[in-house]
């Protein structure tokens, strides 16, 4: 998927996609039944969500009779991806390491600061 100036989608294109990616194909109308269990929307302003990822090259769609038929180009994994490398680059300066201790308890950080360099690095081979 190409680099763009964010690849995250917003929250709403991001409700109309994962409504897509529970459907695997759908109108605009099945998208907007989805996404109102949470959030109830006017079919023009799903339809106008739709139209933007169409053109951001997240979803596809099809003529099929009078109305278009819509499926998810981009993956879950893959936008799940680009949010952690958004998370990784905008708090943690690109750094894996810095998330991975970030994410552990105050106690099992103290641990890893206390551990010597050593037994840590016995440890991550351990686990690998």
């Amino acid at each position: 998927m190409p680099r763009s100036a964010r690849d995250v989608p917003p929250p709403l294109e991001l409700s109309c996609l994962t409504a897509l990616w529970s459907l695997e194909e759908g109108n605009v109308k099945d998208v907007q039944r989805i996404v109102a269990q949470s959030r109830p929307l006017a079919y023009t302003t799903i339809m106008t969500v739709l139209d933007r990822l169409v053109r951001k090259g997240k979803i596809t769609r099809r003529k099929v009779g009078r109305a278009f038929v819509y499926a998810p180009q981009a993956s879950r994994d893959s936008m799940r991806r680009a949010a952690i490398r958004e998370l990784l680059d905008g708090f943690f300066d690109g750094s894996e390491e810095q998330l991975m201790l970030f994410l552990r308890t105050p106690e099992e950080r103290v641990a890893v600061a206390e551990a010597p360099a050593d037994e840590a690095t016995r440890i991550d081979t351990v686990l690998l």
